[in-house]
């Protein structure tokens, strides 16, 4: 009997019972609204969310500007897109001539201007500084263009200087190392490109770099930028190969989309979405990148395009999603109203979706135990979130508030279903009654809420209400 007697005593300590605790299961309902969240979607381009849109040109897309500064347009306080979907990614394009105009002197204000509009806009900001562009206007900076005078041989398409060149390198490597050493973790800096060749920094002929050009332009990046995610163009094995041999890197392309557009009449049919992006993707070795880092692409053309010349959308944004897309740098451009619903469903599954299918818990528990918890959780959407952020709960009532944080790391929730399973303790002088019990995944920093779930039951505070908890003595 004293023995019985013990082990009662020991579960009434443990457990604030000798019974087990009346568990609930709560199967909270799916919504199929449009979700903007960090990271994933459309985004603006050298724009900002609530600006106009690039205006359109007969016969010839959109009018973007690319590579220069960007113009800033007077703001009304109205962050809606007309006719095009909201966004949470500013994308800046920017030649290296305009960061440093002269040897050394950063014009760090260009960035720092995007950074702060884009984070006043509800947006993070992703960069590019390409190296140059196709005009004279877009060439390497002119200091530098003084230094090393014109190519004595010729060089690959698309090239203005043999990256091998000393001068190239070392200031080039410098100015991208500088780049990290003031931005890298920057809460606002979604990602930066790995820029190193080519008009636009779109790494044309990457694979005739030299293996120690290749090298030292990839480590300034990687060197540089050890807690901002990388993407890296889709260009060759040797490149991409070694860039992810170095850390995780997601892939970037720009021209998704392309059926037919650069057609010419020595090769009619060659076009990226069917002869160079399913092959280049496996042969690159950046098939399952996508698990550790984002996909992000950017559209050929514009949509407009794609409607007038009669593309098959459907059959676009299906391989996109395949090859698990996050984010779309779509210009800025309106979409075709035709297409608003296929764009609609496209945003759905781009990057990440969590649905909560079912949440499990105990009804009442006592102060100074603990509160045992299980969910289940389902990626609707093609790809992980890549940032950490917290999941939490949160106990509230009209006499007090108390967050807990907890420890799932929400980048290992792949598309498809996931489970998480903790506890949390109950504050010793945590006051009795009903409190509500509320679920967030939250800004490590803030602790508000910071991405929106496909459930019902937001309240406006961002926070989900999943049930009430008793509390008691």
């Amino acid at each position: 009997m004293q023995n019985l007697f013990r082990i009662g005593f020991l579960l009434i300590i443990l457990t604030g019972s000798i019974f087990p605790q009346t568990r609930q299961v709560i199967r909270p309902k799916e919504i199929n609204d449009v979700l903007i969240n960090p990271g994933i979607g459309f985004m603006t381009f050298q724009r900002f969310n609530g600006d106009e849109l690039n205006p359109l040109k007969s016969g010839s897309g959109s009018d973007w500007t690319e590579g220069y500064p960007i113009k800033y347009q007077r703001f009304d306080g109205n962050l809606q897109n007309k006719d095009y979907p909201q966004t949470s990614i500013a994308y800046f394009r920017i030649y290296w001539r305009f960061i440093e105009p002269e040897k050394g002197t950063y014009r760090w204000d260009l960035i720092d201007k995007a950074l702060m509009t884009a984070a006043q806009r509800g947006q993070t900001l992703m960069l590019r500084i390409a190296p140059y562009g196709r005009e004279k206007n877009e060439d390497i900076p002119d200091w530098l263009r003084k230094e090393v005078g014109t190519s004595k041989v010729p060089l690959p398409d698309k090239w203005v200087i043999d990256p091998d060149n000393p001068l190239y390198l070392n200031n080039f490597t410098d100015m991208i190392r500088q780049l990290g050493q003031r931005y890298d973790g920057h809460p606002y800096l979604e990602s930066v490109d790995v820029a190193m060749v080519g008009y636009w920094g779109e790494g044309e002929h990457s694979e005739l770099l030299s293996d120690s050009a290749r090298k030292r332009l990839v480590d300034a990046y990687v060197e540089s930028f050890t807690k901002t995610t990388l993407v890296m163009m889709l260009t060759d094995p040797k490149t991409n190969g070694y860039g992810m041999s170095k850390r995780d890197m997601g892939w970037r392309v720009d021209c998704l989309g392309d059926m037919s557009f650069w057609a010419k009449p020595t090769n009619k049919y060659w076009c990226h979405m069917y002869d160079f992006y399913p092959e280049a993707i496996i042969r690159c070795g950046m098939q399952d990148a996508w698990k550790k880092a984002p996909v992000t692409m950017e559209i050929c053309g514009v949509l407009d395009d794609w409607f007038t010349k009669g593309y098959d959308i459907d059959y676009i944004i299906e391989q996109s999603l395949k090859w698990h897309i996050s984010s779309l740098n779509a210009k800025s451009s309106p979409v075709p109203a035709e297409w608003k619903a296929k764009v609609d469903v496209w945003l759905k599954r781009m990057g990440y979706r969590f649905v909560l299918r079912r949440f499990s818990c105990p009804e009442e528990v006592r102060p100074n135990s603990k509160l045992e918890f299980s969910s289940w959780w389902e990626n609707k959407g093609v790809a992980p979130c890549y940032r950490n952020y917290p999941l939490a709960l949160r106990l509230k009532n009209e006499e007090r508030t108390e967050i807990f944080v907890l420890n799932a790391d929400i980048r290992q929730w792949l598309p498809g279903d996931a489970l998480f399973e903790d506890r949390i303790f109950i504050p010793y002088n945590m006051p009795q009654g009903v409190y509500a019990l509320d679920l967030a995944i939250i800004d490590r920093n803030t602790r508000l809420p910071v991405i929106r779930l496909a459930n019902e039951g937001r309240l406006e505070d961002g926070w989900y209400r999943i049930t009430k908890i008793n509390i008691y003595r």
